[in-house]
């Protein structure tokens, strides 16, 4: 996979969601102009929980258009939010999923570098999002669940913009291998130990294949996928 296309790009504010009133920004409206990529994210958008959302690995969230038609052929008849944006991604992309990029991976999208950091690791939001109690985990189970980009280099990028490939340094890491790890072949100590070992690779993957490796257990995702009370 050499390219994709951006279809929309999408940007929002933080505002009460969740049974207690939780900030969130997964809600994000298109936007039509040029927007300014950096750093810390797109002008514009806002992450209500900074601590598990945002920052440099987690600056640019993309989901692939292609995976709306396959939920709604699944999913339950009236569920919201089955349509771009739903998932609360910055850029809805074209042409691409997770199995046509790799971790490490260098995009000129617009006229932004962009650098594939993470798959993203769904959350109980997503619950609610689509009114379902167990849509994090069946996110999870799917494999469809998009990724992050981190900005190398600040630029512009706007609807209709391609993605072209700059770089592929990581070519045995293509995201659908990462969610094979994470959620099928959990416990594969060389992978594990692959894994860490990557160069770029965020801090907090590290510390997960770090401690699957060192306590041969996998970690308990019931709060990251269970709505709170």
């Amino acid at each position: 996979m050499s390219g994709f296309r951006i279809l929309e790009v999408r940007v929002g504010r933080a505002r009460p969601f969740g049974p207690r009133g939780q900030p969130s920004a997964i809600g994000k409206e298109p936007v039509s102009w040029p927007v300014a990529a950096a750093a810390q994210g797109l002008d514009g958008d806002e992450q209500g929980d900074r601590q598990r959302h945002g920052g440099p690995d987690k600056a640019v969230h993309c989901y692939p258009v292609a995976h709306y038609p396959l939920w709604a052929s699944t999913l339950p008849a009236g569920t919201p939010n089955l349509r771009p944006g739903g998932f609360g991604e910055n850029l809805v992309a074209e042409g691409i999923d997770e199995a046509g990029l790799c971790l490490g991976d260098l995009w000129r999208v617009g006229t932004a570098l962009m650098q594939v950091s993470q798959s993203r690791q769904p959350c109980w939001k997503l619950n609610l999002r689509f009114a379902l109690p167990d849509m994090a985990r069946r996110v999870q189970e799917s494999g469809r669940t998009g990724w992050y980009f981190r900005v190398m280099e600040p630029g512009a990028v706007a609807a209709g913009d391609s993605a072209a490939l700059v770089a592929r340094p990581q070519a045995d890491w293509p995201l659908s291998r990462v969610w094979r790890l994470l959620y099928r072949d959990m416990l594969d100590r060389a992978a594990l130990a692959d894994l860490a070992a990557l160069p770029g690779l965020p801090a907090s993957w590290q510390r997960l294949a770090r401690a699957r490796l060192e306590s041969q257990r996998v970690e308990d995702w019931a709060p990251r996928l269970e709505t709170p009370a």
